[in-house]
């Protein structure tokens, strides 16, 4: 065999051999970022303080009290129930953490110590109980329930081999004594604060979500949300939704005020996560549970939409979404009433989402900003674009719609388009003519 061989850059090659590059075809890397992801805050009785968990639909079925410290079906999961009928994920931030206590009990005269892991209310619902156990007389089984539901047995000899597990973490020396069950106490929740807010809304910026939400009726709250989604949206470039209750004042294609009941907000969020570019929630059926206040006029109706408030209203036994729509009224020839369209928004934000992503990810630093290089990129854009239209979420497409030059600077690259979102059916005006 030949000395030389391996891959090359340039055919400059001194020894005799085979040089041989491996390249695929070329072909778009770009493709539809994902959709489904909400973050909120909650006050919850249970749970981690200061800090961001990531939830998925099925980890909340399944693992809901190992995680919140109540089964998927109770009271205190609805509002996540309610998320849950269209996100697919949920970035949560337990908001009444701090400044609570954590739940404690002593079992027995050696000095066994229970504390519960977590601040709140739901660590007083806590039992532990030491029974001998059935096959070694030397040892106890220690068993944790959470209400009436057992969580963990341990089998030890002493103290000291007890473990933490999701509920409580055990300390103390010596041997262990039965009892029946010492159920825990003092456990505190912590109250929630415009600080807590801030926090939140800190931790969360670091996160990759699509919609935000805020189901409180604290005006200086509310505005911190609108401000943080505006500046978000205009400053950072990260095309975020956030819905609030009862807030048309924020004027802006980014915010979402729902009308009818405050809780709303929790489901409308969660729909608007999940709804793909090429819906609209436009007359969508509500399948939560919560009691929805529909008792308004038509005119009330027809103000609701003027105004830019997303509204239900009854239909026979149902009810549905009015209209998907969004705070922004403030038409303008620049900017016209499509823009109040949430279908609309969710083509123009995940074209903006995902060509930042697709730049940052395969082109930034990666490819020569040369004509060739440029016209790779503008290859993906067509490309990607070519898929919105497959789906009808854009409409008129031609590759000339998008025109890629150099910048100012050599490391500048501009990109023009021209786009025409798609919308869905809502007025029907028919005229019949009878002979």
């Amino acid at each position: 065999m030949a000395l030389g061989g391996g891959t090359f850059t340039v055919p400059n090659k001194v020894l005799p051999g085979a040089y041989i590059n491996f390249v695929s075809m070329a072909r778009a890397l770009g493709s539809l970022g994902e959709r489904g992801i909400v973050a909120l805050s909650l006050e919850m009785n249970w749970g981690p303080e200061d800090e961001v968990i990531t939830i998925d639909a099925g980890e909340f079925q399944k693992e809901a009290l190992n995680i919140l410290g109540y089964s998927f079906a109770d009271e205190e999961m609805k509002p996540l129930r309610e998320v849950f009928k269209g996100a697919k994920l949920v970035k949560l931030y337990r908001i009444n953490g701090a400044g609570g206590k954590k739940a404690t009990a002593t079992v027995g005269t050696e000095g066994l110590t229970i504390t519960a892991k977590y601040p709140g209310i739901r660590g007083n619902d806590i039992k532990i109980v030491v029974q001998s156990n059935i096959d070694d007389e030397t040892k106890f089984d220690v068993i944790t329930y959470i209400g009436t539901i057992k969580v963990d047995t341990q089998t030890v000899e002493t103290i000291a081999e007890l473990q933490a597990n999701n509920f409580v973490e055990f300390s103390g020396a010596g041997t262990l004594e039965a009892t029946a069950g010492v159920p825990l106490a003092g456990g505190e929740n912590g109250t929630a604060t415009g600080e807590n807010y801030s926090s939140f809304l800190d931790k969360i910026e670091a996160e990759d979500f699509t919609t935000l939400l805020y189901a409180g009726e604290d005006e200086v709250t509310k505005a911190l949300f609108d401000s943080f989604t505006k500046r978000l949206r205009d400053d950072e470039g990260v095309k975020i939704t956030t819905v609030l209750y009862d807030y048309t004042k924020a004027d802006f294609e980014g915010v979402i005020s729902v009308k009818n009941n405050p809780e709303l907000v929790y489901w409308v969020a969660g729909q608007t996560a999940g709804a793909n570019v090429n819906e609209s929630l436009t007359n969508r059926k509500y399948d939560g549970e919560y009691e929805v206040n529909t008792k308004f006029k038509k005119r009330e109706f027809e103000q609701a939409i003027q105004k830019g408030e997303f509204a239900f209203y009854q239909d026979g036994n149902d009810v549905r979404v009015l209209k998907d729509i969004n705070t922004f009224t403030n038409f303008a020839p620049e900017k016209n009433q499509d823009f109040s369209s949430n279908r609309v928004i969710r083509v123009l934000d995940q074209i903006a989402n995902d060509t930042a992503r697709i730049f940052s990810d395969y082109y930034l630093g990666k490819v020569t900003n040369d004509d060739t290089g440029r016209e790779l990129f503008k290859n993906e854009l067509v490309n990607y674009h070519e898929q919105l239209l497959n789906i009808r979420a854009i409409e008129n497409f031609d590759q000339e719609d998008i025109v890629v030059l150099q910048g100012v600077q050599k490391q500048d690259v501009i990109v023009n388009e021209v786009v025409q979102p798609t919308d869905s059916m809502e007025k029907l005006y028919m005229s019949i003519e009878v002979r």
